[in-house]
C-alpha cells in the first residue's frame, strides 16, 4: 500500500500543527479525510495526484463528522466534481456539508489505490467514527481515535460518549494493527502500548473524579480545576467535555448522581 501524507494547514490549539490527510495512490486514487478547504491542501492533493497512474480523484472517506474532518469536502468538490464524499451518517452534522454523502457501514470494504480497506466504526468521539483498516500491511488510518502526543476529547455535550470510546479502542486492540496513521501527529509504530496507555488515562482519570466526588467536590467546574489544576483558557471547555464523558458514564453505571448540576457519589 502506497500512501502519502498530506497536512491540511490548519493549525490551531485543539489541532495542534494541523489534521493530517492521507493519499492513497494507485489506479484509484482515494484521499482520507478532508481537511478545511484551505487552498494549499487542495494543490497538496493534486501535486501528488500527478504521481498516480490515475490524476483524478475518485473518493474521500471522512473518519467522523467534526469541522476539521469534514468542511474541506466542498473545496475537494469543486476540483475534482466527479469525486464521490463518503462517511458514515451522522444526520445532525451532515446537513451542515453541502455535499451528498455515500453512506458507509461497519466492515464495509473499499476499493482504495492499489488496495481494499475496511471500514471499522470506533464511535466515542463522534457517533459517526470510522477507522480503515488495510488488512494486508496492518496499518490502520484511526482518525481522532487516537492521536499522537496527546489523549483524545470526548465531547460528551454533541455526540462523545465514553463508554462507547472505551469499546472502541478495545476494538482496535482485537484488530492487531502493525501501526496507526492519526489525524494529528505522527504515525506510531506501537499501537499496544499507545492504546492501553490511553485505556490506562481513562480509568486514572475516572479513579481522580469519583475520589473528587467522594471528598465533597459537586460542581463540574470544580472537578476541572480540581484534576486538572491550571489550564489555558483556550482549553478550559475541552476539559469540561471530558469531565462530563467521565461523569455521563458514572452515572450510567449507578456509581454517581446529580441534581440541580450537583454531583454526589451513590
Amino acid at each position: 500500500m502506497h500512501y502519502e501524507l498530506i497536512p491540511a494547514h490548519n493549525p490551531g490549539p485543539y489541532t495542534g500543527a494541523g489534521n493530517n490527510t492521507y493519499l492513497l495512490n494507485g489506479k484509484s486514487p482515494v484521499l482520507i479525510d478532508a481537511g478545511t478547504g484551505d487552498s494549499r491542501h487542495v494543490t497538496g492533493v493534486a501535486d501528488a495526484l500527478v504521481q498516480s497512474p490515475s490524476t483524478s480523484l475518485t473518493k474521500v472517506l471522512v473518519t467522523h463528522g467534526h469541522a476539521d474532518h469534514a468542511s474541506g469536502i466542498s473545496a475537494l468538490t469543486t476540483r475534482w466534481p466527479e469525486v464521490v464524499a463518503a462517511k458514515m451518517p451522522w444526520p445532525e452534522r451532515d446537513d451542515r456539508y453541502s455535499v451528498f454523502w455515500t453512506p458507509i457501514a461497519d466492515g464495509d470494504l473499499i476499493p482504495a489505490g492499489d488496495t481494499t480497506l475496511q471500514a471499522v466504526h470506533t464511535p466515542g468521539h463522534a457517533p459517526d467514527h470510522l477507522c480503515f483498516l488495510d488488512s494486508t500491511s496492518g496499518v490502520l488510518f484511526t482518525g481522532d481515535l487516537v492521536v499522537s502526543g496527546s489523549t483524545v476529547m470526548i465531547p460528551a455535550s454533541s455526540g462523545g460518549d465514553l463508554v462507547a470510546y472505551l469499546a472502541s479502542l478495545q476494538r482496535v486492540l482485537s484488530l492487531k494493527p502493525t501501526r496507526l496513521l492519526p489525524a494529528h501527529g505522527p504515525a506510531i509504530d506501537d499501537p499496544v502500548t499507545l492504546v492501553r496507555h490511553y485505556l490506562d488515562h481513562r480509568q486514572s482519570r475516572e479513579d481522580q473524579i469519583l475520589a473528587a466526588i467522594r471528598a465533597g467536590v459537586d460542581t463540574v467546574d470544580g472537578l476541572v480545576s480540581h484534576v486538572y489544576g491550571f489550564l489555558d483558557p483556550q482549553l478550559i471547555p475541552a476539559a469540561r467535555e471530558s469531565v462530563l464523558a467521565h461523569l455521563e458514564k458514572l452515572r450510567v453505571e449507578d456509581r454517581i448522581q446529580t441534581d440541580a448540576n450537583r454531583w454526589t457519589s451513590t
